[in-house]
């Protein structure tokens, strides 16, 4: 058994096609069969059902997979570890965050770590929490920006901040001079929020009860784009705070808080257990905690 054979039914599981898989694994299609084969004879079991039409995973072939990938990242962090030696904080890192965090928080986060680890530059993946946890757990990103709770087998998080959300209405609307809203005032508008799927529309509906039970719920891709759509007078949204700052006003939109006690959220940074580079987490949090709109709701 060689990493070699375990790369190559990793890629058959995953594509499902043998000439797709060994185009994939730069190697011919009769040499990755090969492989294949080799190594369920040397198991002993049957690791792929082939037919005409398709290829799937057998019950154990599953199993195999799983542990497969387990000893691939392994066989990848040795060669990570040797790589950045005694220096955490060279080398590129991949960091995750969900929709509804990503644009807001990487363009302030992105000075302070070109300062404190210059060497360091970041690959960014914007997802929806579900892609992270499996592109996290997957060794694909590193480091995940999610909102709480994340308990995952395996995941390490460490609470960042808290952050309230607000009402946007278009500027014209009957509640533009309101000082605040109640949330249960909600499901008397037309709301717009983000598509399922989404962790933070589940955190609004969770906040906002009665907008499942007599509300008209709208939905949009981003948050961006539900902004224009308020702007355009189609309705009104919930927004995370640091969707709200001054950058983001154009005047067609009018921010308003909730009343007290304010629907809010936990911000996290998770990584994998198995992620040697602390030093990378630990900058990468410290500075998050250094952005200015969030120094006062730190966790």
């Amino acid at each position: 058994m060689t990493l070699n054979e375990l790369r190559f039914v990793v890629a058959l599981a995953k594509i499902k096609n043998f000439k797709k898989a060994a185009d994939a694994s730069f190697i011919t299609q009769p040499a990755l069969s090969l492989a294949v084969k080799k190594l369920e004879d040397e198991l002993g079991v049957m690791l792929f059902e082939r037919s005409r039409k398709e290829i799937s995973l057998t019950t154990i072939g599953e199993l195999v997979v799983q542990q497969a990938t387990k000893v691939l990242e392994e066989a990848e962090r040795v060669k990570e570890i040797a790589k950045h030696g005694q220096n955490q904080l060279s080398g590129q890192l991949k960091l995750g965050a969900i929709y509804s965090v990503g644009p807001y928080l990487i363009p302030e986060l992105i000075p302070l770590l070109r300062q404190a680890a210059p060497e360091m530059p970041l690959l960014i993946e914007e997802n929806l929490t579900a892609n992270l946890e499996n592109q996290l757990k997957g060794g694909v990103i590193d480091l995940a920006i999610i909102a709480l709770p994340f308990n995952i087998p395996g995941i390490n998080t460490i609470p960042l901040y808290e952050e309230e959300f607000a009402v946007v209405v278009p500027s014209g609307h009957e509640w533009a001079k309101r000082k605040s809203i109640a949330a249960d005032e909600l499901n008397q508008e037309k709301v717009l929020l983000l598509s399922s799927g989404h962790c933070f529309s589940n955190q609004v509906i969770q906040s906002c009860p009665s907008l499942t039970r007599k509300g008209e719920v709208l939905q949009g891709n981003s948050l961006e784009t539900i902004r224009n759509m308020v702007a355009s007078n189609l309705g009104i949204t919930v927004l995370p705070m640091s969707a709200t700052g001054s950058k983001y006003q154009n005047g067609l939109t009018k921010v308003i808080p909730f009343d007290e006690p304010r629907p809010k959220r936990q911000i996290a940074l998770a990584w994998r257990k198995s992620f040697f580079r602390e030093q990378a987490v630990k900058i990468v949090a410290d500075s998050i905690r250094k952005i200015e709109m969030f120094k006062n709701h730190l966790i």
